[in-house]
């Protein structure tokens, strides 16, 4: 059954049954898409309060700049999240990092490649011997996690010896602050950054129409023609508006690449795979899955070590946007990243989310921060906001349990 035929059939439905279908739809996915709207209803009223200033290009850019990291660990916490744990010392992991990155490249003169290849490896190592312990032996995530954020917290200090280490070359300095060069060399416009945005909403429309026509062949689709095309519409666009306006400044910025890269990777995983579904299987029910032959020990393990490895990668990012490692670095940070999950639509007791879901509550953090203090509002009132948004997540997703 193609979209054209599918478009027939509805379009001969009554429009009463067309109009239930849709709320149907829309109350059992209320998740997904409240995000999304919210994402949207933040960005325009904060677009508004601030004169145009959020969405003006440089301040885009530092947008994006100022929340890679976080990003970078939401993929990987919600992995964690989803498989039921939690890992609170994701901040001080990244501190950690962004120290041992100083000590070798400035203080032992190692090349940044090298230096980076060595810490990407400690990260999962880190994460590696924290998952042992919760995945073999059981022990809380909450207890095991609690203790490396104090003990990096402690080897963070240690081994700046109190003090910050910089700056790093111009090369590592251009992970975060780098931007991809424009080969057409036209004035104030980088037609590349451009082109690529054009490229990347072109391929996810893509995909999503052929995801569509292959659902349409087994049966009808469960998502309703006007969402589908609602939100391909929006999304594509929305993607070549934000690479014209990044496009206008200095174009995109070579960490948004990595972003990139790292969301439809892992989007890819947890859809696509079996390792990914066998991930919720056992946050779902842990019992349930090991008992249809799910590895659930492993798969714990390899959540953490892939957190460690992708806090290892947030902590060079870090460290190469300030150009330098202070021994406080990442304070705080993991209240961050689980809010952004949560927020994002992942459940507390394991086997939902969504890695889109995780990037979104980010953003809807980084706007929130960014537009506030636009405002002048207060670093005080900054925090009360952000936890009474956490609280109505959490608030939301019990509720919607309740419901089910």
């Amino acid at each position: 059954m193609s979209d054209t035929t599918e478009r027939g059939i509805e379009a001969d439905a009554p429009a009463g049954e067309q109009a239930k279908a849709s709320w149907r739809f829309l109350k059992g996915h209320l998740r997904e898409y409240g995000i999304l709207f919210a994402l949207i209803a933040i960005m325009a009223f904060f677009q508004v309060a601030t004169g145009g200033i959020l969405l003006r290009p440089v301040n885009l850019t530092n947008l994006i700049l100022q929340n890679s990291y976080i990003i970078i660990m939401a993929v990987g916490m919600l992995l964690v999240i989803v498989a039921g744990h939690i890992d609170l010392s994701v901040g001080s992991v990244l501190g950690f990092i962004g120290a041992l990155a100083a000590v070798m490249i400035v203080n032992w003169d190692m090349h940044y490649l090298l230096a980076g290849i060595l810490c990407l490896a400690a990260g999962a190592l880190i994460g590696a011997a924290q998952g042992f312990w919760v995945a073999y032996f059981r022990i809380p995530s909450f207890i095991v996690t609690l203790a490396g954020m104090l003990v990096f917290k402690g080897l963070t200090l240690w081994l700046l010896a109190g003090q910050s280490v910089g700056p790093f070359p111009r090369e590592f300095q251009l992970i975060s602050s780098g931007f991809i060069a424009d080969p057409f060399g036209m004035d104030g416009f980088n037609l590349l950054s451009l082109l690529i945005g054009i490229a990347v909403a072109t391929i996810l429309a893509g995909l999503a129409i052929r995801n569509r026509q292959a659902q349409a062949r087994t049966g009808a689709p469960s998502e309703p023609f006007a969402f589908f095309a609602a939100k391909t519409a929006l999304i594509f666009f929305g993607i070549i508006w934000m690479s014209w306006l990044m496009a206008d400044f200095r174009g995109l910025p070579n960490v948004f690449i990595v972003m990139a890269l790292l969301i439809a990777i892992y989007s890819f995983i947890t859809s696509r795979t079996t390792i990914g579904r066998r991930i919720y299987a056992i946050g779902g029910n842990e019992k349930a899955a090991s008992l249809s032959g799910i590895n659930a020990q492993r798969l714990t393990f390899l959540t953490f070590a892939n957190m460690g490895m992708l806090a290892a990668l947030a902590g060079l990012v870090f460290a190469a946007r300030l150009n330098t490692a202070t021994p406080k670095a990442g304070a705080t940070f993991e209240l961050d990243v689980i809010a952004a999950v949560f927020i994002g639509g992942a459940s507390m007791a394991g086997g939902v989310g969504t890695v889109v879901g995780a990037v979104i509550g980010a953003f809807i953090m980084g706007v929130m921060n960014n537009g506030m203090s636009i405002l002048g509002i207060g670093i005080d009132y900054q925090q009360v906001i952000k936890g009474l948004v956490l609280l109505a997540a959490v608030i939301f997703d019990v509720m919607n349990k309740k419901k089910g």
